[in-house]
């Protein structure tokens, strides 16, 4: 079961005429993770032919426009889908107040539960977890209270071999939960028949890491070790770095340097300053550092 992120939008601030500020839709374990809601995520989200009713849970990384703005619409958009199964809110303490002040002011009626999650530690937690996937959070260092999130698949079973299973009438369906398990299987006569005869090697778990807006933080990097790919923002070149300070922001530089000593399998750039027409400029900086560094295309459905 592959995993595919789809980068809705990943430009800062201001939205243009060709791209979106910060959303993402990770497709992982057959659930639909939204990842930041900046305005006009949902005129994304159909352009990317994605389900609106499989989004059951929402991660917003800080309350800042250009990444929850569109998060009203889409609640009140899923209202006249004729949702009923809750949705879950994940976010900095705040967004239930700043949500439910809108609907209630615009008498907007949703008909089912909007359940929050409101995040105020400055260390990483675990705030998500089923028999398939975990979330943590990443603590980040921008102007405001900020967090990117972490997904991360768990082992998962290996495969039957059922053709090596075949071999023996002894091993009947109720076995084959153990032996996924990873247990051996013991004859009647003693003899042990190893695990990795039963079973084949299942695809290697993988992660994603999505880190938001945020100074140079090296403190990220032992969370994220070893991530299959991660997002982290570069709204500026190295030349700027003294403005990125200012505004709570990383360079392409920085953003390689992170992903280099994270020892990260690929990284994506994005959270570009509008000051910039041509993007190659990031990828040519953040590659002086970390050579597998790409740019977003939007609404392409990378495989993880």
């Amino acid at each position: 079961m592959s995993t595919y992120l789809t980068i809705l939008g990943f430009n800062s601030a201001i939205p243009t005429v060709n791209t979106s500020p910060t959303a993402q839709l990770l497709e992982m374990e057959e659930r639909n993770f939204l990842i930041d809601c900046g305005e006009g995520t949902q005129v994304q989200l159909r352009k990317a032919k994605a389900r609106f009713s499989k989004i059951n849970h929402i991660f917003i990384s800080h309350l800042h426009g250009d990444h929850c703005f569109g998060l009203p619409g889409l609640i009140a958009s899923f209202r006249l889908l004729g949702r009923e199964v809750p949705l879950h809110v994940y976010g900095p303490k705040g967004i239930k107040n700043m949500l439910e002040t809108i609907f209630s002011i615009t008498e907007t009626h949703r008909g089912f539960e909007v359940v929050y999650h409101e995040l105020d530690k400055n260390v990483s937690e675990k705030i998500y977890e089923d028999n398939r996937v975990e979330v943590y959070t990443i603590p980040l260092d921008h102007r405001i209270y900020c967090n990117g999130y972490l997904f991360k698949e768990k082992p998962k079973e290996r495969h039957l071999n059922m053709k090596e299973i075949a071999k023996y009438s002894e091993i009947e369906t109720c076995d084959y939960h153990n032996i996924k398990a990873g247990k051996d299987f013991v004859l009647s006569d003693g003899y042990v028949l190893k695990n990795e005869i039963l079973t084949i090697e299942p695809a290697a778990s993988v992660s994603y890491a999505f880190c938001s807006d945020t100074r140079y933080l090296e403190s990220v990097i032992p969370i994220i070790k070893n991530v299959t790919v991660l997002y982290h923002e570069s709204t500026f070149l190295h030349d700027l770095k003294e403005m990125a300070d200012y505004t709570g922001h990383s360079t392409a530089l920085e953003a390689a340097t992170i992903a280099q000593k994270a020892d990260v399998g690929k990284l994506i750039l994005g959270h570009f300053s509008n000051r910039y027409g041509d993007l190659t400029v990031f990828t040519d900086e953040a590659r002086t550092v970390f050579a597998n560094s790409f740019l977003p295309k939007a609404l392409e459905a990378v495989k993880i």
